[in-house]
């Protein structure tokens, strides 16, 4: 009786393949970041026409792009006051992005919690249709872009 092989291990990935991921994301980021401040979204149609704001209803991206070319140059209110939403977020995406892009280089793995992502994304959810609801009504104008 022969015993069977165990399979073999897959091929170790270089860094730079594991690389490849985070600098595509975080370059591709940076040169969205670039043309938000070379290109002033507060100038009305310099970046086409939300259809939500055209409506009348503010979603919960209307004012990110004006909110990152204040954040690119340095007014750090307007940004909040563009949109809160966005602007409170910033630094939670950043921490990702860069522990996303040490974890490749340096080779680490990390184990997923699918619940815990599944109640991540359901409370996103939820705080996003909550901030566009408030941004839309009376009491929540100063949301509002």
């Amino acid at each position: 009786m022969t015993a069977l092989a165990a399979p073999p291990a897959p091929p170790a990935t270089t860094r730079g393949r594991r690389l490849l991921g985070p600098a595509l994301t975080i370059g591709g980021l940076g040169l969205a970041t670039l043309a938000l401040h070379l290109r002033d979204p507060h100038q009305h149609g310099s970046w086409g026409l939300c259809p939500s704001a055209a409506l009348g209803v503010y979603c919960p991206g209307c004012g990110g792009l004006r909110a990152v070319n204040d954040l690119t140059n340095g007014q750090v209110g307007a940004a909040a006051s563009s949109n809160l939403l966005l602007f409170v977020v910033i630094p939670a995406v950043v921490f990702l992005l860069g522990r996303w892009a040490l974890d490749a280089w340096t080779g680490r793995v990390r184990d997923h919690d699918t619940r815990l992502a599944l109640w991540l994304t359901a409370a996103a959810l939820v705080l996003m249709a909550v901030f566009t609801v408030a941004r839309n009504l009376p009491f929540g104008d100063w949301l509002a872009p």
